[in-house]
């Protein structure tokens, strides 16, 4: 089973960092089963327990899966690789579609904005003992929350989505526990879940977010935790509409303790309405992340929720960074207080490109998905073949692999880098690429794989 490779140790931390290293080293491959309790606990000479307790230190770090009676393996993908290192090398010359990082053009400057939190900064600095969130920042985010229709409760601040995301997940959940996650989705949520020691349980979207059969049957499967992007999702575009919000609501009254996660990361770009889950159920968050809108080096989030997980979220916070920096939140309440973002300018620019290709492609017999935000989702057959046939066209476009659990292939082409005009030699060249393998396509319409 392990080749000749051996594992070595007497105590359990020494068996899991054997294994460890072994899996970094590429000795023992994802998807490598482990020896079973009492035969390695035999070779090592020591008690079952320790080696049972080894292994639950690897589950619960997410670098092996247990199966019961069908044993241990080594994670398909260890929470130590995270997905976004399935990329491609882009050639010099070729158009890089493949980040999912905004358009610089579209971010405010923050020269003036860095300025002015210096200066509140001078007046009233932040020292031990002050309070986590920016009184203003906390007002501000609280009337965009209440002008959206989002439950009342209190504010907290994060370094970024996938933070608050995490830490909301550890409120409540344990190893061992199943979270109800997107798929396709954010790869990000993939690699978080596993490595929390928790285990996801994919459900399908479609063009107006979650299937609600779907939602059901991960739930009923034992889910705790339930993630949803509210707008924009990545890498679909799917937006939930107000009919399809309805219909999740009416799923989650029957799973009252279930936490539920809305991501509304595209806050500040898109103009879509916004129909959350948020209150659905006895414990919520709803996060807005500073990233698409202001900037990715701006870390930092809003979120609320119900009172215990906020205060959950932030009393481990205290115990460990302390509070997001306070000139960073003095940044963000001086763009959010001038109007530096033009939500219906960038909304526009971002859905003519966005809009213009999925009508391209439409045009070109090639199904294509993008409601809001500024990716397209492009069901495939076969990504490496499309990929590589977009590459040697000049054009880089990320796999779905880095989005995908069990649903079907597809690439997503970020939309930022495109000029309109651009767009109908990308659609041409995808419409090539897809083309030997449109027989067995098969996809389109409805649900994304």
């Amino acid at each position: 089973m392990l080749g000749e490779y051996t594992i070595v140790g007497r105590g359990a931390a020494d068996i899991a960092a054997s294994v460890e290293q072994a899996i970094a080293q590429g000795a023992l491959a994802p998807g490598t089963a482990l020896p079973p309790l009492r035969e390695l606990a035999g070779e090592l000479g020591v008690n079952p327990n320790t080696v049972a307790a080894a292994y639950r230190l690897l589950r619960d770090r997410g670098v092996i899966e247990t199966a019961g009676r069908r044993g241990s393996r080594v994670r398909a993908r260890p929470a130590t690789s995270a997905r976004d290192e399935i990329r491609i090398e882009v050639p010099p010359g070729v158009r890089n579609l493949a980040t999912g990082n905004p358009d610089l053009a579209l971010l405010p400057a923050l020269g003036e904005a860095l300025g002015a939190a210096a200066a509140r900064h001078a007046a009233r600095p932040m020292l031990y003992g002050g309070g986590a969130v920016d009184e203003e920042l906390g007002r501000l985010a609280r009337e965009a929350f209440d002008a959206d229709g989002v439950p009342d409760g209190p504010v907290g601040v994060t370094s970024g989505s996938l933070d608050a995301i995490e830490r909301a997940l550890t409120a409540h959940l344990r190893p061992g526990d199943a979270v109800a996650v997107e798929d396709p989705g954010w790869g990000s949520v993939f690699d978080i879940v596993p490595a929390l020691g928790l285990r996801p349980v994919p459900f399908g979207v479609d063009d107006e977010g979650p299937l609600p059969g779907e939602v059901e049957r991960a739930l009923r499967q034992g889910a705790r935790a339930l993630v949803v992007t509210d707008r924009g999702q990545n890498p679909t575009g799917a937006v939930i509409s107000a009919a399809r919000a309805a219909e999740l609501r009416a799923v989650l009254a029957g799973h009252p303790d279930v936490l539920v996660i809305d991501d509304d990361h595209v806050h500040g770009l898109v103009e879509l309405p916004l129909h959350p889950l948020a209150g659905s159920t006895r414990h919520w968050m709803l996060v807005r992340s500073t990233a698409k809108a202001y900037g990715p080096d701006l870390r930092l989030s809003v979120l609320t929720g119900d009172p215990v997980t906020v205060d959950r979220i932030r009393g481990r916070h205290r115990l460990g960074p302390g509070w997001v920096s306070h000139l960073l939140q003095g940044v963000v309440v001086h763009l959010w207080r001038t109007g530096a973002v033009d939500t219906g300018a960038v909304a526009a620019a971002y859905a003519s490109r966005r809009d213009g290709l999925v009508r391209a492609l439409a045009e070109r017999g090639v199904p294509a998905h993008g409601r809001s935000g500024m990716n397209v989702w492009i069901p495939v057959p076969d990504e490496t073949g499309v990929v590589a046939r977009l590459l040697q066209s000049g054009w880089a476009v990320a796999p779905g692999a880095r989005f995908r659990m069990n649903s079907s292939p597809g690439v997503r082409v970020t939309v930022s880098p495109l000029d309109v005009g651009e767009v109908p030699a990308l659609a041409d060249a995808i419409a090539d690429a897809v083309r030997p393998y449109r027989d067995g396509a098969g996809a389109g319409a409805g649900r994304f794989g």
